[in-house]
């Protein structure tokens, strides 16, 4: 994933660092919203695949990558699945939590041995969750204009 840490500068405090923890972050939005589309076997077996691809991918850190991605998966969905039918959002936004902070934990410790940068993790993954709500409650209103549908 990479390092993230928070800045201070003229705009604030802003989380500075590598783009895998946007990514991450995101990432648990999208395997909340495929398993509404395709399944809870096609999300199984992409986890289970993208563990695998981060292993190859990052082969210095192959295992702390792998696992926390199996890992922090495997949680989300164990989270979001019981929470999709009461509250769909709340569900995606309560499994990204206990992802990304699972996933920052496990790299974290096994890639590093220290936790140093967790808060920054925690805080861009954090604020993708964030983006990706906010995006998907203003698509299902209506206020962003849905690919294909025109009025």
């Amino acid at each position: 994933m990479g390092d993230i840490a928070l800045r201070r500068g003229a705009g604030g405090v802003r989380p500075d660092g590598a783009a895998g923890v946007y990514l991450a972050g995101i990432a648990f939005t999208l395997r909340d919203l495929t398993q509404e589309r395709l399944g809870r076997a096609w999300v199984v077996a992409a986890i289970v695949g993208g563990a695998g691809l981060s292993a190859v991918i990052s082969p210095d850190f192959a295992l702390a990558s792998g696992v926390a991605f199996l890992v922090s998966e495997l949680a989300d969905l164990a989270v979001y699945t019981p929470l999709r039918e009461r509250h769909w959002l709340g569900a995606i936004a309560a499994s990204n939590v206990v992802g990304l902070v699972l996933d920052s934990l496990i790299f974290l410790t096994l890639a590093f041995g220290s936790l140093e940068f967790l808060t920054g993790q925690i805080v861009g993954k954090a604020w993708m969750t964030l983006l990706a709500v906010l995006l998907i409650t203003m698509w299902r209103r209506g206020r962003v204009s849905r690919p294909g549908l025109h009025a």
